[in-house]
């Protein structure tokens, strides 16, 4: 038997991993074949006769005895006249020459008479002899027969075992990635924990190959919080905002141009006027503009606010002169900024809507520290600010990141670094765009994950060179537009195990805990001398003791069931299974993931592809067949997960 082990069932940092795709490429093959046993004949060998044989004598004599009874009664009777004869010749009643004919006669047929009984015994002793000799060779021809058919058992048998040997070493749960070629990949609905498991996977699995990642969080659901505790337990030390209770400390913006930073505030202000065309956006960007060339450089929001309360005449001035926001010659410039006239109400009415937007983010960068170098960083929202607080905050951060990354070169590695926004669908369209645009140029690996599907989500899913996955959908318009973009054709593999976890899985609790707020304490760093990735997850991650408990038999082979794409099939996904389509060169492909990060700990988990394993199987041992001549490749398709340390790679 072929044994060979490829060298793509490792992790490659050119590969994004979405999930594991559950796949039994050996059938069970049930029980073992029964092996034939002799057909026992009562009676005994070696010259005994059977119990057949011995009713077959009695039945060949009684049949005999019953045929013979005339010649024995006619016997009987020439028996009985020779006795009579004799006694007349003896009593003088008969001459001797009539009594020596008479005795003759009687004598010669009762002597026909035992002649034919005796020939008739033999007959039956030869009758059963034949039959004896008869039965002797369908003996034989049954032995001949049962050693044969023992050779076939024997050889089925063999069989049998090669094939269960298969069925047990094979793996059962192949990665499901996509190359790095891609440069987004868009999740639309799903649940905020099926959200935890994807992020966690493709956070972790990032990171693991050397990666940076900013993951920034509108869904207020902590979708992240295991992701950090693994990075932690790695020896990484994440940094976290929590939003806005972190917004004095948070730096993001403090570096971009006056005319960047002027796009950046009009953009977050029209996040409440989602129907504005770009000729508003450009006149809100024409105040800010001139608003940040009389205050210079470096401008706080504190003191954009400030003047855009002079330029809306809205309160007293002498204030923001008397708390240095904002100087004399100051004032006196933003009076004459657009002179006066007609133009002075629109401009004093949009002055206005500026300040009450942006005195939201007046405390931004108030109290900046350095920060220490950190791999992941996450930005989220507390759930307690409020919604309208939290769209605008979420934007701010979107837009700052997008001008940052305009900035930018383009990397030489792909996906080097990563974000990931989740709740992506809480920002207004053409901040998207830009994001997508800004990410594409830069070759940054960009992540939208969205929970329904509004037509701002419609018109932007897939496009460009981008993979989209699929997860439980609720609304039925939203699961019917999934299923038309994936095909109602496809037949998918659902692992019961996948469905199991899921029922089981409880929903996230509590939000994030901001390291930022603590750079100033002592507190206690991760020692980082956990290297096994598989091990981290398992101790660190919800995902992790959740599937700790489930047995080994369950974890290594369980049912599945196939479904259709249909739509009422997409709204009773398991909170994990993600379907994922993406394009390659023979075309579309569609598969079905579970995106639990824990099933990495599984021993029948291979971080190799399904096709890359089968194909490098095939390109070591061309003649590795599964017995059956259909190509498939041998059992042993890969070596368990390797001990992945979470510092290998690392720049």
């Amino acid at each position: 038997m072929t044994d060979v082990h490829p060298e793509h069932a490792q992790l490659q940092a050119d590969r994004i991993y979405l999930g594991w795709q559950y796949i039994l490429l050996h059938p069970d093959p049930g029980p073992p074949p029964k092996r034939p046993s002799p057909v026992e004949e009562p009676g005994g060998r070696g010259g005994e006769p059977t119990t057949a044989e011995t009713e077959l004598l009695r039945r060949e004599r009684l049949q005999e005895d019953m045929l013979n009874r005339p010649v024995r009664l006619v016997r009987l009777v020439m028996l009985i006249l020779t006795v009579l004869i004799v006694a007349i010749a003896l009593s003088g009643y008969l001459d001797w020459s009539f009594a020596l004919v008479g005795l003759v006669a009687a004598g010669g047929v009762a002597g026909i008479c035992s002649y034919a009984l005796l020939q008739g015994d033999r007959a039956v002793k030869y009758r059963v002899l034949e039959q004896r000799a008869r039965d002797e060779r369908r003996r034989r021809e049954r032995d001949k027969e049962l050693f044969q058919a023992q050779e076939e058992h024997a050889q089925r048998y063999r069989e049998w075992q090669e094939s269960k040997e298969r069925y047990d070493r094979q793996l059962t749960w192949y990665a499901v990635a996509v190359p790095d070629e891609i440069d987004r990949v868009d999740v639309a609905g799903g649940t905020l924990p099926g959200w935890s498991a994807l992020i966690t996977l493709l956070g972790a699995t990032r990171l693991y190959s050397g990666g940076h990642l900013t993951v920034l969080d509108l869904s207020e659901g902590a979708v992240a919080k295991d992701l950090i505790e693994l990075a932690r337990k790695g020896g990484d030390d994440p940094l976290v905002w929590v939003l806005p209770v972190d917004l004095p400390k948070l730096d993001l913006g403090a570096t971009l141009k006056p005319e960047a930073f002027a796009d950046v505030l009009a953009h977050v202000v029209s996040v409440s006027e989602e129907h504005r065309s770009t000729r508003d956006l450009s006149f809100d960007n024409a105040i800010l503009e001139r608003v940040l060339e009389v205050l210079g450089e470096n401008a706080t929001i504190s003191q954009v606010t400030a003047a855009l309360r002079a330029l809306a005449q809205v309160g007293d001035p002498r204030d923001d002169l008397r708390f240095g926001l904002i100087t004399a010659t100051q004032l006196e410039r933003i009076g004459t900024l657009f002179g006066r006239g007609v133009s002075d109400r629109v401009v004093i009415e949009r002055a206005w809507a500026l300040e009450s937007q942006l005195r939201k983010l007046e405390t931004l960068g108030t109290q900046a520290v350095r920060l220490p170098p950190a791999r992941l960083r996450v930005v989220s929202m507390d759930r307690q600010a409020g919604v309208f607080g939290n769209r605008v905050l979420g934007t701010y951060v979107a837009t700052a990141l997008t001008h940052i990354l305009r900035q930018s070169p383009a990397s030489d590695r792909p996906w080097y670094h990563t974000i990931i926004v989740a709740g992506a669908d809480k920002l207004r369209g053409d901040v998207l765009d830009r994001l997508m645009d800004a990410c594409e140029t830069s070759r940054t690996g960009l992540v939208l994950t969205y929970r329904s599907l509004t037509p701002t989500v419609r018109e932007r899913l897939g496009r460009g060179h981008a993979a989209v996955a699929f997860m439980r959908l609720g609304n039925a318009e939203d699961a019917r537009v999934a299923s038309e973009h994936v095909g109602t054709e496809h037949r998918l593999e659902l692992a019961q195990l996948t469905e199991t976890i899921s029922d089981s899985l409880p929903g996230l609790d509590g939000g994030y805990t901001s390291t930022i707020s603590q750079l100033d304490d002592e507190r206690e760093r991760p020692e980082g001398d956990h290297a096994d990735l598989a091990e981290d997850i398992t101790e660190s991650t919800e995902w992790g003791r959740t599937a700790d408990k489930i047995s080994e038999k369950e974890r290594v082979l369980q049912r599945s069931r196939e479904f259709l794409v249909e739509p009422h099939r997409l709204q009773q996904l398991p909170t994990t299974s993600v379907i994922v389509t993406d394009a390659t060169a023979e075309g579309r492909r569609v598969r079905l993931a579970d995106a639990n990060p824990a099933i990495l700990t599984f021993p029948k988990t291979t971080l190799g592809e399904l096709e890359d394993v089968r194909d490098a199987v095939l390109a070591l041992d061309p003649d590795a067949r599964d017995g059956s001549g259909n190509g498939e490749p041998p059992p042993n398709l890969g070596p368990p997960p390797p001990r992945l340390d979470w510092r290998k790679g690392r720049q």
